[in-house]
């Protein structure tokens, strides 16, 4: 699929979150899916939570839940990827006005046809500042060029919103098999290396029994991750906890730590998941 140069939204944080050049970047990933353990599920994922931070630091966790999708790497064909709002404030969940989103791996085309029966829900909007710096969707879509073969991205920048109304997107675009659903947040900011285990676990707790009450000072993403958890217990999904920890474990300083944890929402015939 080739998309207009014209109406691309360049990457913004390559060099920064993840390296710019093709090689580099793709060496990378390579390292991290290849010692990656988590063996493929049966049924395969309909959702996912992953980090968002560098690759250094989250890229390890990440790879976790993107591994195992390469079993399905011709079946899923449209990702719908949100994450929360860094720098702009906005109210509801904005849509990008460009056709396609560029990575040092190539562009990723938007799928424009879904995404304009969004903007019929009044908790939808299109804002491009919104998504011009914003880093929590950019840095998952070479992990998903890498997994995938070709796909078309729905990419929603979630603002102040209420999770019911997140939930009522995700019914209009559940789709089948060949849709596949990722919410990008880290866990706790800033804490202690002690106090961050402690409260990403409660949040691990809250993901993985289905509550939608994480709060913000838990995960930047709360509000997705909340719509996702109500979405999911109406689609009679079971998540499971697939990886936690911090960037104290990957870059050795616990003094200020941010936490990440990757989590799988499957069918609910799976295996009942725990926090250990």
């Amino acid at each position: 699929m080739t998309v207009s140069t014209a109406s691309v939204r360049p990457a913004a944080v390559a060099g920064m979150f993840y390296p710019e050049t093709a090689a580099v970047l793709t060496g990378d990933l390579r390292r991290f899916l290849d010692q990656s353990s988590v063996e493929c599920s049966s049924p395969p994922p309909k959702a996912l939570i992953v980090p968002h931070a560098g690759y250094i630091y989250s890229g390890s966790t990440a790879a976790a839940v993107y591994a195992p999708l390469a079993g399905r790497r011709d079946t899923i064909r449209r990702v719908v990827l949100l994450g929360p709002s860094h720098r702009v404030a906005i109210d509801g969940l904005a849509l990008p006005s460009v056709s396609g989103f560029a990575t040092p791996l190539g562009v990723v085309p938007l799928d424009q046809e879904t995404m304009a029966t969004l903007l019929a829900l009044p908790q939808v909007t299109i804002s491009d500042a919104a998504h011009a710096l914003e880093h929590s969707l950019e840095v998952q879509l070479p992990f998903l060029q890498t997994v995938l073969a070709q796909f078309t991205l729905v990419p929603l920048v979630v603002g102040r919103v209420m999770p019911i109304q997140v939930a009522a997107v995700l019914d209009r675009l559940w789709g089948g098999d060949e849709t596949l659903i990722v919410v990008s947040s880290d866990l706790s900011h800033y804490l202690s290396y002690a106090e961050a285990i402690e409260i990403d676990r409660l949040t691990a707790r809250q993901i993985v029994s289905l509550l939608p009450r994480v709060e913000h000072q838990q995960a930047c993403g709360a509000t997705p991750i909340n719509g996702l958890l109500l979405a999911a217990e109406k689609h009679r999904l079971r998540p499971r906890l697939i990886g936690l920890c911090n960037s104290g474990d990957t870059s050795g300083d616990k003094r200020r730590v941010v936490g990440y944890g990757a989590f799988t929402f499957t069918a609910e015939d799976e295996n009942v998941a725990h926090v250990h």
